[in-house]
């Protein structure tokens, strides 16, 4: 995942805020104690997130207690306890981190190859302790790779491995709690993500002849020539994608409060798109939020 997934502040309740924040620093526990202290660097609020979400569709209680932390060292913050479904979203984390560096290492990124070995040795760890965990990381990379690779203009065809990933995860974790309107609703996420991803790398992968699904169905010149003349054509792309994620939403049973995933699911990513589409860079808090790569 790629750091796009945030809630919309404004109308965001402040215990929901503080829970989000408190579930954000226990992922980063967590990791630590799944992957080691380096693989912290990759904490992601896409997976802490999922870590909401997981802990509320599976009825995993959340403790949370006044801890310190690396970063806050001084003074206590709340922070949720860690227990093993955090550990495993932990070591999910590591291992999309390293795959992902690992395809920027093939293609020549500079930043990609001097970061990839940071997180060599908490991918072992993960790979090893979650060996089925991996294997699904593992086998997406592969389809995504081959999928690109065909040159295929349908954004849709280019989307479907990270949705796949997204429905088989929620499988994983959800165990005989998945249905299909949770299967509905991870799969809308994950061609979300990888959807506004491409979008909001419109230019960059055009200056740097990389595959991009949007690229090659419109041809522009820019995102901004894209949005102005096709913007009405992609926003229903992403109209509908969010009709399908309401829809699978309102079918999805959760234990407690959905005040959160519902603020994040139908207010924040829209909003994140709307952001996408105007072409503006994301605010310092977002930005720092994201996976710092």
């Amino acid at each position: 995942m790629f750091g796009y997934v945030h809630y919309d502040k404004p109308n965001l309740y402040i215990k929901d805020y503080m829970l989000y924040q408190s579930m954000y620093c226990g992922l980063c526990k967590g990791i630590g104690m799944a992957c080691g202290q380096l693989a912290r660097f990759g904490l992601s609020y896409d997976i802490a997130f999922l870590s909401v979400l997981l802990h509320n569709m599976t009825g995993t209680d959340i403790r949370i207690e006044q801890q310190n932390c690396f970063e806050h060292c001084i003074g206590k913050r709340p922070i949720a306890a860690v227990d093993p479904l955090t550990e495993e979203l932990g070591a999910l984390n590591t291992l999309l981190v390293y795959y992902k560096l690992t395809d920027d290492a093939e293609d020549r990124e500079r930043r990609g190859k001097l970061r990839h070995g940071l997180f060599r040795k908490g991918f072992r760890r993960a790979r090893k302790r979650y060996p089925e965990l991996d294997g699904m990381v593992a086998r997406f990379m592969r389809n995504q790779q081959e999928t690109e690779s065909s040159r295929t203009a349908s954004c849709e065809m280019a989307a479907d491995p990270t949705a796949c990933l997204m429905r088989e995860l929620s499988d994983h974790f959800l165990k005989e709690k998945a249905t299909d309107s949770s299967r509905g609703m991870f799969y809308e996420l994950g061609k979300w993500v990888y959807l506004i991803d491409a979008l909001d790398d419109y230019d960059k992968d055009r200056k740097r002849g990389n595959y991009n699904p949007f690229l090659l169905s419109y041809g522009c010149e820019s995102r901004a020539e894209l949005m102005e003349r096709y913007g009405e054509e992609i926003s229903f792309l992403f109209d509908t994608l969010f009709y399908s994620l309401r829809e699978n939403l309102a079918g999805v049973s959760f234990s407690f409060n959905r005040d959160l995933t519902d603020n994040v699911l139908l207010r924040g990513l829209p909003l994140e798109t709307a952001r996408v589409m105007r072409g503006e860079k994301r605010n310092k808090e977002k930005r720092d939020a994201a996976i710092k790569l």
